[in-house]
């Protein structure tokens, strides 16, 4: 969520305080506290959904530090290849208070503050398994946005600091909510065509609905939910009760939002549907003057086969847990590839398997186990129009 090159954390490694860096192996006193921080949503479109960070502070030993596991190294070789893989590694990086706030009031995003009710054992539990996450050996690891990335990791160290207690416990909330649904959140208005791109490239497994731990992949969903999180502990059933015990004190905003809002984007749905009447409108005066729209057909097919083989790649080429298993390919089918290399010779059966699989699509699209965006059914009802245009001729000639 958070992006930092090797650069950076070098010099953030260089500029820290030396008197720091002497008291890391020391016991946090009683007038240490630690905190979360969640940072509001950026500019770019993977800070959409903010991020997620760990403070430490202890006055007496002149300690304020900041935690995040969100760094990644844009020097890495095939760093882009790696990236579309999921086999990027990211890590989790140490930095002052001061400077991580500084960044984050020169981007203009929100920042805000939850202190832990964590007992100074706790405090110390948790400021150690930071620290030894925190060992060259240690601080690497596979990010995978929904179930291991800056929020995920947050909320399994606090819950890993607690002593013979627990903040974190598994249920199905009433309210039936996936990661599709989370990740939509924050694009309702704004950024549609990333959210189309999104919708377009994340499989079936995306439309899993979420337990209550999942929910917390959202660095701002997990903020809310810690507002009314309480500590638990066994009961002699050996079942998790609430102690009443909130886990956080009182949230407090740091930073607020300063940077420029979104502006609203040109809806996709609405601009497919108007390409669906041009092209039906060009299809049939090209019918009443007996012509061939071949031009046409190149231009949507090689679109079509472009998304195809981001889809197949992510699907088969990638370790992205919720790319798999997409039903997208029904409509950015690879048998298109087939139809743009034949454009004027396709064979009947390939293209009525093709049609057969866009009609499961349209007829299936609020009933197949995936969620499809709104603008994918009238793009797939463009490429029907084309495809009968394909066919009608055989089947005039016979």
């Amino acid at each position: 969520m958070k992006r930092l090159t090797i650069i950076l954390l070098t010099l953030l490694a260089i500029v820290l305080p030396k008197v720091q860096a002497q008291h890391l192996e020391a016991e946090l006193g009683d007038s240490s506290f630690v905190s979360l921080l969640t940072c509001g949503p950026g500019e770019e479109y993977y800070t959409t959904w903010g991020h997620s960070a760990i403070r430490v502070c202890d006055p007496e030993l002149n300690l304020d530090l900041v935690y995040n596991w969100g760094t990644f190294n844009f020097n890495t070789k095939n760093f882009y290849l790696k990236f579309c893989q999921g086999r990027l590694d990211y890590c989790i990086s140490r930095g002052t208070y001061h400077n991580f706030i500084a960044e984050y009031d020169w981007e203009g995003r929100a920042v805000w503050e939850q202190r832990l009710n964590l007992t100074k054992q706790e405090r110390n539990n948790l400021f150690l398994l930071i620290e030894e996450n925190y060992l060259p050996e240690n601080r690497f690891y596979k990010y995978d946005f929904f179930r291991d990335n800056c929020a995920t990791r947050v909320r399994d160290i606090i819950n890993n600091s607690l002593c013979h207690r627990t903040a974190f416990v598994e249920y199905m909330p009433e309210t039936e909510i996936t990661y599709r649904d989370m990740l939509r959140i924050p694009t309702e208005t704004y950024q549609l065509w990333w959210r189309l791109g999104v919708d377009i490239v994340l499989g079936q497994r995306c439309d899993k609905v979420c337990n209550s731990m999942e929910y917390m992949f959202s660095p701002m969903e997990m903020m809310n939910q810690l507002d009314t999180t309480t500590i638990k502990t066994k009961n002699a059933k050996g079942e998790y009760v609430s102690t009443g015990e909130l886990l956080m004190g009182e949230k407090a905003q740091i930073l607020s939002e300063t940077k420029e809002p979104f502006k609203p984007s040109l809806n996709p749905t609405r601009c497919f549907w108007l390409l669906f009447i041009v092209v039906l409108a060009l299809t049939i005066i090209a019918w009443a003057k007996g012509k061939k729209l071949v031009w046409l057909d190149e231009i949507l097919l090689w679109l079509v086969n472009i998304c195809s083989l981001v889809i197949l790649f992510l699907w088969f080429g990638s370790d992205h847990y919720c790319t798999k298993f997409n039903w997208n390919l029904l409509w950015a089918n690879p048998l298109f590839i087939y139809i743009a290399i034949r454009l004027r010779k396709s064979n009947i059966v390939v293209l009525l398997f093709t049609m057969f699989c866009l009609v499961v699509l349209m007829a299936g699209f609020w009933f197949l186990p995936q969620t499809f965006n709104p603008a994918i059914y009238p793009i797939a009802l463009t490429l029907m129009i084309r495809l009968i245009d394909k066919i009608r001729p055989i089947i005039n000639k016979k």
